[in-house]
């Protein structure tokens, strides 16, 4: 009995393979009857950033920086001396100025960090851009919500048996790509029915990334009423510990700089990489930004201009550190025009990279 489904399942199959006006037949309607309904034989991506608070107000702050602070991926101190410093100290204090530095950027009208509206979009793109490919795209945050977990589980429930987890990151580190990466395994350790996982590496010097760069430099630096001395190229930092523990992220924001450099057919003076966002007394990668900002102005550079290419959307990083009170730093001691480049967000250019590097990864996942 089992032998004669199999032949007529297999020769329905080949009869809509012959002509494409037939649908294969859906494998469920073979089950046995009794048999609990499932779904299966779908491809599924999974886009993933950094994540933002649920809200501007202390609680839904202080619940975002706990989950994000407490990663032993973000923060390697040790555990019993960071649980003090972070509960008696850093959770008192840091919610009410990061919450007013949310307020500044948040998205009103979606009532939504910016982070997450361009993350949403993102992913329905891409999935515009795989309809024909019957692939599913969902959305996550590493922290917050939607999490990694509920995200997966649902994919997986929608039938998808292959999933590619991608953390929308150019340059890998372990604060970052690593534990996006962590808590997907985290959640198939929960799953009685595993999908297949892989996950996107990074794509730093993937020539699609930084033609898309290139082309976004072009285009930002033509939309300015000024044509800036200086152009800052600005990563999110880490402490200089974890260069020295063997984490690539350093090397690899360096290339990606000279490689957009050389693209752009600019000299070394032109474009400069620095480092923004520290935290803690600890010594971070170098330069800084905020402190190049400073110096630039004060040794009578006028016009700046700032990219950030380590992010793929914009964030409270480039729109308010960035974009705000990098231009402050730099009035105040001396300069006079002041822009930051959008980073590619959703734009046909963000779009093409993440659409390139995501099929690169399915080869053979789909048809």
């Amino acid at each position: 009995m089992s032998r004669r489904l199999d032949l007529i399942v297999r020769g329905t199959m080949n009869v809509a393979a012959m002509n494409d006006t037939v649908s294969p037949p859906d494998p469920a309607a073979f089950l046995p009857p009794g048999h609990p309904p499932v779904r299966f034989g779908k491809v599924g991506v999974l886009l993933v950033n950094l994540g933002s608070p649920s809200g501007t107000d202390y609680w839904s702050v202080r619940r975002y920086l706990k989950e994000f602070l407490s990663d032993r991926r973000v923060i390697e101190v040790a555990r019993p001396v960071w649980w003090v410093i972070l509960n008696l100290f850093v959770l008192t204090t840091r919610p009410q100025k990061t919450g007013h530095a949310y307020g500044i950027v948040w998205n009103r009208e979606k009532d939504e960090a910016p982070l997450v509206t361009i993350t949403r979009s993102q992913a329905e793109k891409l999935a515009d851009a795989l309809s024909a490919e019957n692939v599913i795209v969902d959305w996550a945050m590493r922290y917050g919500v939607p999490s990694i977990g509920e995200r997966l589980e649902a994919l997986q429930k929608a039938g998808c048996e292959r999933i590619l987890v991608a953390p929308l990151y150019p340059q890998y580190a372990a604060a970052t790509t690593a534990t996006v990466n962590d808590k997907a395994f985290e959640a198939l350790q929960k799953m009685r029915w595993q999908p297949a996982v892989r996950t996107l590496p990074r794509y730093f010097d993937d020539p699609a990334y930084i033609d898309a760069l290139a082309e976004s430099v072009e285009q930002g630096l033509a939309a300015l009423p000024f044509s800036p001395e200086v152009v800052l190229a600005s990563y999110h930092g880490l402490p200089r510990e974890y260069l020295d523990k063997g984490d690539p992220y350093h090397c690899q924001c360096q290339k990606t700089t000279r490689l957009l450099r050389e693209k752009l057919g600019w000299p070394p003076e032109r474009l400069r990489t620095v480092f923004q966002s520290r935290f803690g007394r600890a010594e971070w990668l170098q330069p800084y930004t905020d402190v190049t900002i400073e110096d630039l102005a004060k040794q009578g550079v006028r016009r700046l201009a700032v990219i950030m290419p380590g992010f793929a959307a914009d964030c409270l990083e480039t729109l308010e550190e960035i974009a705000l009170r990098g231009g402050e730093t730099f009035r105040e001691n001396g300069g006079s025009e002041y822009a930051a480049i959008p980073c590619l967000n959703d734009s046909t250019a963000g779009m093409r990279v993440i659409e390139t590097v995501v099929r690169r990864e399915l080869a053979g996942w789909l048809p």
